[in-house]
């Protein structure tokens, strides 16, 4: 598909097809949205283009060695696809990627490969198991010149070509168009236990998880649902108005995932831990958790904010003095999504402010195209960062087509 750029929505056959897609916008200085299958498209900044190029098209499993704990898939195959996949033959994508559609209003698994490894969003498991970065192996892609490139191979010891693959990971499609993604993919553990505690304030949720975090006994997911958004879930024991709920999950063959729970639990003893989820009710919780159901049917903005652990609570806190907040922490306090009141624009210049003071990075998931358009949805960059982050524009799109200001401005 060769027609004009400047309208219209296209879906390449093939990456060489998408090649010649993007030179031609280059020639032409035309703008484009890059896109996977859409399931983040109300996240950043709007992108004023008249032009949409997606890789949806570019959907196969290319590679799969469950040996070699290797796989490779075109940028636009379904996460779900690739997942389903791994699960027949008892793998995982270990960095366990947050769907974010049912939080953006949208369906559950619409997510594409290549936008799941573009947003470089990670899920619970990152605590144990790293980011989806630390996963990637190699990647082939299309630059803002409309020229093909690989970096990386099949191995971790490819590192000149997996730096350049790492500073993909996270660019939102403003840098190139990632066409194939080769992944490191691990075993699924045998069982899965998780113990629930009731009713803890956020200082004493984040004490709670942190201490399971510092034992020997690989904690693999900690999180603290504030009382009124566990009401979203399905299980009858965390939904029921028990209050919050601070879930720790360890995982591991049977013998020794039991072990390790037992073990857990007396030192966990000063919080209460009233209640366990076997393997079932276990992978459903942090399934519902990876798909944010908490923040599912709900208008409110959503922020996605990074912190000191120990700094998180407090930081909540603060934010709630102003503004009414809802919060899930992740990643013993390291990650919280907060959701907050409607507001005007004063809203996120609180969050930016308290930020300053303690210390971390927030990005808008959810808004209003007006409000995305009018605040910094991204964290702001010091000026030595912005200008680094011009300079690898610069050298991956020097014409400045793709996604551009989806990000920041001018980028």
């Amino acid at each position: 598909m060769t027609g004009n750029l400047r309208l219209g929505f296209h879906a390449p056959d093939s990456s060489a097809e998408l090649a010649h897609l993007v030179a031609e916008a280059a020639d032409a200085r035309t703008p484009i949205e890059v896109r996977g299958r859409g399931s983040k498209h109300g996240v950043g900044r709007p992108v004023q283009t008249g032009s949409v190029v997606s890789t949806e098209r570019l959907a196969d499993v290319t590679l799969y060695e469950p040996s070699e704990l290797v796989l490779s898939a075109l940028a636009g195959t379904s996460l779900a696809e690739v997942e389903r996949l791994l699960a027949e033959h008892d793998q995982q994508l270990a960095f366990e990627p947050v769907d974010l559609g049912p939080a953006l209003g949208g369906g559950e698994g619409q997510a594409s490969i290549g936008g799941t490894f573009a947003t470089n969003l990670s899920g619970s498991r990152r605590v144990l198991s790293g980011a989806a970065r630390d996963h990637m192996l190699g990647v082939r892609g299309v630059n803002g010149r409309g020229e093909a490139f690989k970096a990386g191979g099949r191995v971790m010891k490819n590192v000149t070509g997996y730096d350049l693959g790492r500073a993909l990971v996270g660019s939102w499609g403003t840098l190139a168009v990632m066409t194939e993604i080769t992944m490191k993919v691990l075993p699924a553990p045998a069982e899965t236990h998780t113990i629930l505690c009731f009713g803890l304030t956020d200082t004493s949720a984040v004490e709670a998880m942190g201490l399971s975090l510092a034992t020997p006994f690989e904690v693999s997911g900690t999180v603290h649902v504030q009382a009124p958004l566990t009401e979203r879930f399905s299980d009858p024991d965390i939904a029921k108005g028990r209050g919050s709920v601070t879930a720790i999950r360890i995982e591991n063959f049977a013998s020794s995932a039991r072990y390790r729970t037992a073990k857990l639990k007396q030192r966990l003893a000063a919080y209460a831990p009233s209640a366990e989820l076997d393997t079932e009710r276990s992978r459903r919780f942090w399934g519902e958790v990876k798909r944010l159901v908490m923040f599912r049917g709900s208008e409110r903005p959503l922020w996605r904010i990074s912190t000191v652990p120990s700094r998180a609570a407090k930081l909540v806190g603060t934010i709630a003095r102003t503004l009414d907040v809802r919060a899930v922490y992740d990643w013993g306090g390291g990650l919280v999504w907060l959701e907050t009141e409607l507001t005007s624009d004063a809203g996120a210049i609180e969050i930016r402010r308290t930020l300053a003071e303690f210390g971390g990075h927030a990005t808008l998931i959810r808004a209003e195209p007006a409000s995305r358009a009018s605040v910094d949805v991204f964290q702001p960059l010091e000026a030595s960062l912005m200008s680094l982050s011009a300079k690898l524009k610069a050298a991956f799109d020097p014409a400045g087509i793709l996604n551009p200001g989806r990000m920041y401005p001018g980028i």
